[in-house]
């Protein structure tokens, strides 16, 4: 059995997103990452489908994770 060593292995995007959510607050997630979805009336629910579109936003998105989160 082999333990995968991506730190996304296993995880949704909206799991990603929603722990990036609690980690940084909306406000300071939309200062890192300027996507309109987090600066205007953000939710999961609409940065969900911009993120699943749109995929240089995602990437940004999981990469933030990994540097941030994925790790600990």
């Amino acid at each position: 059995m082999s333990t995968s060593t991506d730190p996304l292995h296993g995880k949704t995007l909206e799991m990603i997103l929603t722990e990036l959510v609690d980690f940084y607050g909306w406000k300071d997630l939309g200062q890192i990452i300027k996507i309109n979805c987090f600066n205007s009336d953000p939710s999961i629910k609409s940065s969900l489908t911009f993120l699943r579109k749109t995929g240089w936003a995602r990437k940004k998105v999981e990469d933030l994770y990994v540097r941030s989160i994925g790790q600990k």
